[in-house]
């Protein structure tokens, strides 16, 4: 089969490689009808996470399942499906609380109550190196998907592939900046970073009942799309303080919610690379730095951007002003159900931000416009 394989930072080749196979009696194997390329793979892309051999990448996809184990009996050849990008079995402590990211049995060789920097990490994640459980992605003809009778979702044959492939992941996780912090109505919520993550979470506040939502970002396409499709309030960093902003819009407080949509690779000053030398850091915490000077005492900081690495941490700030904090990879599945029938339902819309629509041999020309923002680049939807 065709798949879109890292070799190394900035070299992604589609290439011929072995078609998947049922491995366990809980396993499917999913013909993928629709992938994109997420900010998270950017973090591969660009060495900012480390992967030494060839991976096939991509944890967005949805598709027709072709074979399943002789367990999986929610699912049979032709139902079509979309994918939580956790990979999570479903019977553990963790999945039981609904935290399907933590999955005890996922990623038994890199799983650990730690998590450390390059050992003990979370449960497994389609696509996302070997410390995340070694698993082929989905920017591919084929995946297999294990723990197919907890994780797949069937979709209704009346929504498009477009409408319901970023339930994978961005929908649910842009919602999750929302829910952790409990958004019931008439909060002033903050999202630093336009990205697409950034747009679901904008999206998401409104349909939680938000008061004002306001955009940061630095790119004005960006700026553009969360002003046009979120009804956002917008701010170019670049040119206004956001912090300020943020606080002239609510009466001084600052924002009941600030959501950082960014992580580690936020635009970074010669001083950050200067300090990530001297300190052995990667990236950059400028955007959660923001993020908490703009919320408002007793508020919330929820944070979607990936930070792989500790970094320092302004904890006198933090308690002080008595945040609260939620972060972590997203409960896709916990989520996933409920955001369905939004959709269904014509209460939420989230193919309006795909920007660019390619063929599977196309990907790595998607990675590297995705990656430089080139040609105004948002979201990249593949298909096979």
């Amino acid at each position: 089969m065709k798949a879109l394989v890292f070799h190394k930072p900035g070299d992604v080749r589609v290439e011929t490689i072995d078609d998947p196979k049922i491995e366990d009696k809980r396993d499917a194997i999913i013909r993928v009808t629709a992938t994109a390329i997420c900010g998270s793979d950017l973090h591969i892309y660009n060495g900012f996470l480390p992967q030494a051999r060839p991976m096939a990448l991509g944890h967005e996809f949805m598709g027709i399942v072709e074979e399943t184990g002789s367990e999986v009996g929610n699912l049979k050849k032709g139902d079509r499906v979309v994918v939580p990008f956790p990979i999570a079995c479903g019977t553990c402590f963790f999945c039981h609380h609904d935290l399907p990211g933590h999955c005890e049995n996922s990623n038994p060789e890199f799983y650990g109550p730690e998590g450390n920097v390059t050992n003990q990490k979370g449960g497994a994640l389609f696509g996302y190196t070997d410390l995340y459980g070694g698993y082929n992605g989905g920017q591919a003809e084929f995946v297999r998907v294990p723990y197919a009778d907890y994780g797949p979702r069937k979709v209704p044959d009346t929504l498009s592939d477009e409408q319901v492939l970023f339930l994978t992941d961005i929908f649910p996780t842009g919602y999750s900046g929302v829910d952790w912090a409990g958004v019931k109505g008439g909060e002033v919520v903050a999202v630093f970073g336009c990205g697409p993550v950034g747009l679901m979470c904008m999206k998401s506040a409104w349909l939680r009942g938000a008061k004002r939502v306001i955009g940061i970002d630095v790119e004005p396409y960006r700026l553009e799309m969360a002003r046009k499709l979120c009804n956002a309030e917008v701010v170019n960093a670049s040119e206004t303080d956001p912090i300020e902003f943020i606080r002239a819009a609510s009466e001084g407080r600052g924002a009941d919610v600030c959501v950082d949509c960014v992580g580690m690779e936020a635009h970074r000053s010669i001083l950050d690379k200067a300090l990530n030398i001297v300190k052995g850091q990667v990236g950059s915490v400028s955007v959660l730095d923001n993020c908490i000077s703009a919320v408002r005492r007793g508020g919330w900081v929820t944070i979607l951007g990936v930070y792989p690495m500790n970094y320092d941490f302004p904890v006198g700030k933090m308690f002080d002003k008595g945040i609260f904090i939620g972060q972590g990879q997203a409960p896709a599945h916990a989520h996933i159900d409920k955001l369905l029938a939004h959709i269904e339902k014509g209460e939420f819309k989230a193919d309006d931000i795909i920007t660019h629509r390619l063929k599977l041999d196309d990907a790595p020309h998607g990675y590297e416009i995705f990656s430089k923002k080139q040609d105004n680049c948002v979201k990249v939807v593949l298909t096979p």
